[in-house]
């Protein structure tokens, strides 16, 4: 929808609405409606109530035609999309209704686009099935507001209606409830006239509840197709046009309809800004895992050996002297040791061979998290029991690989990794230390879990973790492949061990790019991983 732009757009047109209201604002009526309003406070509290009903009843019509969504995210569905249309022009709030809950409840976007046309037509319709019956005059095109202007809107109403009603019955977890919508939509309307009921009377007009009920239906119909965000100008000449036809002053009636829309618009805003982020979760989508997770996966009876490997990239320097320290048994098992040649473009995969490890060689280079992701898929490919994988570059210690393993093997982990907080750190530069320490707090609140060492380079995982294991993107795996086991319920657990700045070489750790990158995938995993549970029954 290109969101800046439009909103640049909105805040032009709507200073343009501005521009051409002021100079037919009566002052000193418009004083005097202000004043009747701080001094009746009961009355805006029954107003707002009264619109609130009114989007609370739209939400349980929005949950009878699609009953996968929530009330609760159905009625911030509905507020998200009435504050975007305050904020944008040409009522393109509306479109946020679907993003909504696409977003957020995983239905498909066939699904929220059908139910919104639906719901959306009903309430357009509703409101001239309402004009007609309480004003047929204006309808007729006497002394006219709108003459046959409705007809223009109430055509394509229908037409897009009859449309998504076709739609909808394709669509099978969708239901068409017709009297029911229909019916609730002029319910909703008649809440939403006791706003103009109370702006009229506090700016001096008795206005009787049918015809508040009448003036906001033509207003509505008036602003189908509002140029200026929130119907700007186009909602005050109509509610002035209906309030002078039935003998208000129009001083008096062009201050009713700026309250009218002052309260409609605070609450639109107010509404909008809780309903992006409650209930969980928000617009925005999730930046932490739920607090429920799946039941914790039983431990496997693995038999075989112990998988370790290398991802490595132009490490020549120290692949063999790595590799020559992989222990050949750990807790009674038989250790592989294997080198994942991502694109060295040095004696790397020669000298690793060399040293006594098996090498498998990606080709091109294509990032330490593609590495990462072809090693744990050979370990499951082999039936490793366990699969641990470090740096080539010689910061860890291989011979330390039976503290990790041991928790799997034992059967009390899924997941462990080698924290370097929790142990000795022999040589770490100040400034990766602070970024490290930074970013495993970060990581530590986004997973829920007692995170001391969020980027180590020393993991190792069970068969069953190692099999379902997931990884987005290329460039790493520290952050998204924690994310994606805690979400899938595998159990954590770290063990301290030794560690030492790299002698040779350079790290392709860059925090500007680290963070370019990093940060984009850990929300597509939250986020991800909400689908999946969501699906699952598992609340957010």
């Amino acid at each position: 929808m290109g969101g800046p732009r439009w909103l640049w757009i909105g805040a032009a047109l709507l200073c343009a609405a501005v521009v051409a209201l002021v100079p037919a604002v009566d002052l000193p009526a418009l004083a005097s409606t202000w004043r009747a309003a701080v001094a009746d406070p009961t009355g805006v509290a029954v107003v707002l109530t009264m619109s609130c009903s009114a989007f609370m009843l739209r939400a349980v019509l929005f949950r009878r035609v699609l009953p996968a969504v929530s009330f609760g995210h159905s009625l911030a569905a509905i507020h998200v999309s009435l504050a975007g249309n305050k904020l944008l022009p040409l009522r393109l709030g509306e479109a946020l209704r679907v993003t909504s809950v696409v977003r957020r409840t995983g239905v498909s976007l066939a699904e929220a686009t059908a139910s919104t046309v639906v719901l959306r037509g009903a309430d357009v319709l509703a409101v001239i099935a309402i004009a007609a019956l309480l004003g047929p005059h204006v309808l007729a095109g006497s002394p006219g507001l709108l003459g046959m202007q409705v007809w223009i809107i109430a055509l394509p109403a229908c037409a897009a209606v009859l449309a998504a009603i076709w739609w909808v019955r394709r669509l099978s977890r969708l239901r068409m409830p017709a009297l029911g919508v229909g019916v609730g939509a002029v319910v909703a309307w008649c809440l939403e006239s006791g706003v103009m009921w109370q702006a009229a009377r506090w700016a001096g007009i008795p206005l009787s509840p049918v015809e508040a009920v009448l003036v906001t239906s033509l207003v509505t119909v008036a602003q189908v197709a509002a140029i200026a965000p929130g119907g700007l100008g186009t909602y005050e000449a109509a509610a002035v046009g209906a309030l002078v036809a039935g003998g208000a002053p129009a001083g008096a009636a062009l201050a009713a309809a700026l309250a009218a829309h002052a309260v409609n618009t605070a609450y639109a805003l107010v509404a909008g800004a809780v309903a992006a982020v409650v209930p969980a979760p928000s617009l925005l989508g999730r930046w932490r895992l739920p607090r429920a997770a799946p039941c914790p996966r039983p431990p496997v009876d693995a038999s075989g050996h112990v998988l370790l490997f290398l991802p490595a990239h132009d490490e020549e320097a120290s692949v063999a002297h790595v590799v020559r320290h992989v222990p050949a048994a750990v807790c009674g098992r038989p250790v592989r040791c294997l080198v994942v040649d991502d694109g060295s473009t040095d004696r790397t995969a020669a000298l690793a061979k060399h040293a006594g490890a098996e090498v498998m060689v990606l080709g091109e280079n294509q990032g330490l998290g593609a590495a990462v992701r072809h090693g744990l898929a050979a370990g499951v490919a082999e039936g490793a029991c366990a699969v641990a994988f470090c740096d080539a570059d010689g910061e860890y210690a291989p011979s330390e690989l039976e503290r990790l393993v041991a928790p799997i093997l034992a059967g009390d982990a899924d997941y462990v990794v080698g924290s370097r907080f929790a142990g000795h750190i022999r040589r770490m530069p100040p400034h990766r230390r602070l970024g490290n320490l930074a970013l495993t707090s970060v990581l530590r609140y986004v997973a829920r879990a007692p995170i001391t060492d969020g980027q180590s380079g020393y993991r190792a995982l069970s068969a069953a973790a190692a099999a379902e294991a997931e990884i987005l993107h290329d460039f790493n795996y520290a952050q998204v492949l924690t994310l994606d086991l805690l979400a899938k319920g595998f159990r954590y657990a770290e063990v301290p061990i030794s560690y030492g700045f790299r002698e040779t070489g350079r790290s392709f750790v860059r925090l500007g790019r680290y963070l370019r990158y990093v940060v984009p995938a850990v929300y597509a995993e939250l986020n991800r991983c909400r689908i999946v549970q969501s699906k699952s029954g598992i609340p957010d």
